[in-house]
């Protein structure tokens, strides 16, 4: 694989790359004739990203011959993000970026062109790779919602930076669109504070929505791909489903593509939705030491949201099963139980978007009983 990359499309990948570091800790890049893929995913397989340059983005792109797949490889995004950290020197000194990669190499090998004639070379160690690709459909989607990329960052710099989750809805009549921060039922309402945002239709190019719906995501991911779609000058297109469906944000471009799948909170059990004619309900296994979920959580249509992982070592083993979800090793689970903080409330429980189950983590640790203290007789009373 040969990608040669110059001018203000050095920092357009730049971008791509920060945006991308919002989701997860590695990267994956699989070259194709299509062009070139980078994806990553977050740890707890509820957030996917992935950008797509076509060949027409390079000033020469070489796949690597009739296999292609033969050069997918997979990067610590710290790593990769290195070599890009600082957006600003790409665009003055920076004028082509190189990527190379032989099959069956130990090293992705980057060079930066800069001024004067000096050359930046940055060799990354490779990491055992994985075919990672989310399957979604965006036509199921029964809302959809065009906004150019400055209209929703105006939204959301109104809401602080520690904010985990928002919460995207309509009115009743479907002529608003709201956006507000997301507060747990068991928040205390006199020390919460609510922020709401109102926009009306004339604000996006096309809304197409369910009167009343809405879905709550995670925030720092969305921020990511919001800040390379306002720097690109890109509309950005939000599909969505009732809650505990993915949400899905895409980019369109004749030289890129990019997709960005959050999980949603689900709704309490009481008031979950039945699923659709074509979902299909999957009994997961509960874990030995978390709390097994109620049967409505898993209702949630596996074939259609689900990540096919397919090594590519060559090996003639079949693919990991995507019923049964990886769990971390005991040791990590007592570790995390531990530090839990008495009396907080529990987490929230978000879909996953590869295996179709719900993240509960454990609950609070029981408070341990006072230790009685008991203090030497004063003199008086001897």
């Amino acid at each position: 694989m040969k990608c040669v990359i110059t001018g203000g499309n050095v920092k357009v990948l730049g971008r791509a790359v920060h945006a991308l570091s919002r989701t997860g800790d590695e990267l994956c890049l699989e070259p194709s004739e299509s062009g070139l893929s980078l994806r990553t995913v977050n740890s707890s397989r509820s957030a996917f990203a992935s950008f797509l340059f076509a060949p027409l983005f390079f000033q020469r792109y070489d796949a690597g011959g009739p296999q292609p797949e033969l050069c997918r490889c997979k990067v610590l995004m710290k790593s990769f993000l290195g070599v890009f950290r600082s957006l600003p020197s790409l665009e003055k000194s920076v004028w082509k970026c190189l990527i190379l990669l032989s099959p069956g190499a130990e090293r992705l090998v980057l060079q930066l062109h800069c001024k004067y004639g000096v050359t930046k070379t940055h060799n990354l160690a490779l990491q055992q790779c994985q075919r990672l690709q989310a399957v979604f459909d965006t036509q199921s989607c029964t809302s959809t919602i065009r906004a150019p990329a400055r209209v929703l960052a105006e939204a959301v710099v109104h809401f602080p930076l520690t904010l985990a989750e928002v919460t995207l809805g309509t009115s009743p009549g479907g002529d608003r669109i709201t956006l507000r921060n997301y507060v747990e039922d068991e928040a205390e309402p006199s020390r919460t504070m609510v922020t709401e945002l109102c926009l009306g239709e004339d604000e996006f190019q096309a809304v197409a929505v369910a009167p009343g719906s809405s879905v709550t995501f995670c925030l720092k991911e969305f921020r990511g791909l919001l800040s390379f779609a306002e720097a690109a000058n890109l509309p950005l297109t939000i599909h969505y489903d009732e809650p505990g469906r993915p949400v899905i944000f895409t980019l369109d471009d004749p030289v890129l593509e990019a997709h960005l799948v959050l999980a949603t909170l689900s709704d309490p059990p009481g008031t979950s939705q039945p699923p659709t004619a074509n979902g299909s309900v999957s009994h997961l296994p509960p874990p030995p030491d978390d709390i097994t979920a109620p049967m409505d959580d898993f209702t949630d249509d596996l074939e259609s949201y689900m990540v096919a992982m397919e090594t590519s070592g060559g090996e003639g083993g079949p693919p990991p099963s995507p019923t049964f979800p990886l769990r971390p090793p005991p040791e990590e689970e007592e570790e995390e139980e531990e530090g839990a903080v008495p009396g907080t409330p529990p987490h929230k429980k978000f879909r996953s978007l590869f295996f179709g189950s719900v993240l509960t983590p454990g609950g609070p640790s029981p408070v341990p009983p006072p230790q009685e203290v008991l203090a030497e007789d004063s003199e008086g009373e001897c």
